[in-house]
């Protein structure tokens, strides 16, 4: 792993999902907060389930009249009432912290192969049109693409249980959705996961030596490189969006496609969506 040396003072926002301060993922946020902070950066932390965190988008996420109430289009809306200053006190707090931030850290505990419906939900409202993405600004030419932003988080099933031939499939076609599909289509720059391996199963040295581990790579976390996409402008927007033809034929004697999602009918790149530089 490549790690660049960071000097300037950063701010980090982590983003923790779970219902006890006893569980793992309590821990491991407070490894983070605890070890940035060693490092002179600022963070902030919002605890969705303290917070009473609404997970529902709908009309109330704006004060005021909307443009149409018979024909309500939530993104649109939400839009219009960004740009005029016109969300709601707790969605306007969490985009302060979110502006703020240079790195965001998403702590949970995986549900059903996914983020918790109140992340899911923090997500869904705080990501608004406008703020966070326009048609033009996603992916590389994203809104947040000075931004750096990671997943950390447990699961219940064991390692090989997510793996290539494991029951659950690939933890690399798992992450594709919420890496390329949330954090990179907002332009983060999207760090390795932090994924701790079934911590309910293993005996409590396990998990001190893997919080361990975590508190070991929160030491060079800002300066890592991010996982790796395909840029925006490798795709032809008359097309559809589709690969460019130069670039297909680039890759036609390539062994594996160029990502997870766009994998141009190939095996798939392993670990893409777990390591650096793959």
């Amino acid at each position: 792993m490549v790690v660049y040396v960071v000097s300037a003072m950063k701010k980090v926002l982590i983003v923790y999902a779970h219902q006890s301060a006893g569980s793992f993922n309590a821990a491991a946020k407070d490894a983070a907060v605890e070890v940035l902070r060693a490092q002179g950066c600022q963070v902030e932390v919002s605890d969705l389930y303290a917070m009473k965190f609404n997970p529902s988008a709908t009309a109330d996420d704006i004060t005021g009249e909307v443009k149409d109430a018979e024909h309500f289009h939530y993104g649109e809306e939400t839009m219009l009432a960004w740009k005029e200053g016109r969300l709601s006190a707790d969605l306007t707090e969490e985009q302060r912290k979110l502006s703020a931030a240079d790195v965001v850290i998403f702590q949970f505990p995986m549900y059903w192969f996914t983020v918790p419906a109140i992340m899911k939900g923090w997500i869904d409202r705080v990501f608004t049109m406008g703020f966070a993405y326009t048609s033009e600004q996603r992916y590389s030419q994203g809104i947040f693409k000075e931004k750096k932003a990671m997943l950390s988080f447990t699961t219940g099933s064991s390692e090989s249980m997510f793996s290539s031939n494991g029951i659950n499939g690939d933890i690399n076609i798992t992450l594709w959705p919420l890496q390329n599909g949330i954090l990179h289509y907002c332009g983060f720059q999207v760090l390795a996961p932090q994924i701790f391996w079934a911590p309910h199963h293993i005996s409590p040295e396990a998990r001190s030596t893997m919080l361990e581990a975590w508190r070991t790579r929160l030491q060079g976390l800002l300066g890592e490189m991010p996982l790796s996409f395909t840029p925006s402008d490798s795709f032809d927007c008359e097309r559809g969006f589709q690969l460019k033809e130069v670039i297909e034929e680039k890759h036609k004697s390539e062994d594996f496609g160029l990502t997870v999602g766009t994998h141009l009918g190939k095996r798939i790149p392993p670990n893409s969506q777990i390591k650096s530089g793959v």
